[in-house]
């Protein structure tokens, strides 16, 4: 647990938020309450929106370390860290080998398979060479029901569930309006859960169910359908069992300090490995406050502790 005391410590703090990807809507509010309450608890932090400002403005402002909040390109994918890591400017989270590895869905696939954990069947479309007639042998060799993923977004932008030919290659065609590259995954169907890391630890998994047809960005941050299960009512054994695959899933990435693994569970108990979060979602329907508070962090509590995360990560 973070000291109170050593609040001081931190000096002058810039909550970075907002950005310009995909997700700006909800990198602001996740960044607003992390200032928030940050502010309450006597750090000396300020907002500061890469959209509208020079990083140089960081050294200008004598910011001591960064707490990034920025969701999706730009913020999560490496960039700005590497950006921070040239200013010598210590920041939050994840470097920039594991920012840019969890940002791509495809890469992250392939590194879990290679040390052999466990993730669903796929398959990739490039912008470049996808032909709309290889749909039909695709929904054949990935079960009949596949989800359709822009292989660097994030909050399920651009995602969508397909039971046909057709429906893959219109959901591809969508989710090209993203980004180059699409992952074609064969779609489990069970609960889902997720598990968020802080600071080498695993905190309470949760499970979501949703009526909408997956869990997709309304289901996320747009209505109040969603029930959170936390705890997830897993056995003592398979919640274990769920966190020691999200570490090692976590760590094979070279992630660090804190983040969020996403899983789904097979009818036949397998747990799935889906994707990972460097920077999760820290608005009121965020699923990191969720488990934290299960653990026994308050939101406020858990800011702090991201903050930490900056002490001893990148800190030259």
């Amino acid at each position: 647990m973070f000291e109170q005391a050593d609040v001081q410590k931190l000096g002058r703090v810039a909550v970075m938020f907002g950005g310009e990807s995909a997700e700006r809507a909800v990198s602001l509010r996740s960044g607003e309450a992390v200032l928030n309450a940050l502010l309450r608890q006597g750090v000396n932090a300020y907002a500061f929106d890469p959209a509208g400002r020079q990083l140089t403005e960081l050294v200008d402002e004598k910011t001591d370390r960064v707490l990034i909040m920025l969701h999706g390109r730009g913020g999560e994918d490496g960039a700005m860290q590497g950006a921070l890591q040239h200013l010598k400017i210590p920041y939050t989270g994840s470097g920039v080998l594991g920012s840019a590895l969890a940002m791509d869905k495809i890469h992250t696939k392939q590194i879990w398979q290679t040390l052999g954990l466990s993730t669903a069947k796929y398959q990739i479309a490039d912008k470049s060479d996808f032909e709309a007639g290889s749909c039909a042998a695709i929904m054949m060799e990935l079960g009949n029901e596949v989800m359709v993923k822009p292989a660097r977004e994030g909050s399920s932008i651009g995602m969508a569930r397909v039971t046909s030919a057709k429906q893959l290659e219109t959901a591809v065609q969508d989710a090209f309006k993203y980004d180059n590259q699409v992952l074609l995954e064969q779609y489990i169907d069970g609960p889902e859960f997720t598990v968020s890391v802080l600071q080498g630890r695993a905190l309470p998994s949760i499970r979501m169910s949703t009526p909408h047809n997956f869990y997709d960005y309304a289901a996320k941050y747009q209505d109040d359908t969603t029930v959170y299960h936390c705890p997830s009512g897993l056995s003592q054994d398979r919640e274990a069992e769920l966190a020691a695959l999200s570490l090692r899933a976590f760590n094979a990435l070279s992630c660090s300090g804190w983040g969020r693994i996403d899983v789904m569970q097979a009818a036949d108990g397998t747990f799935y490995l889906l994707e990972a979060n460097t920077v999760p979602g820290m608005t009121e329907k965020s699923l990191v406050p969720k488990a934290a508070k299960v653990a026994g962090l308050s939101f406020d509590e858990l800011t702090l502790e991201i903050l930490a995360t900056s002490l001893t990560e990148h800190e030259a």
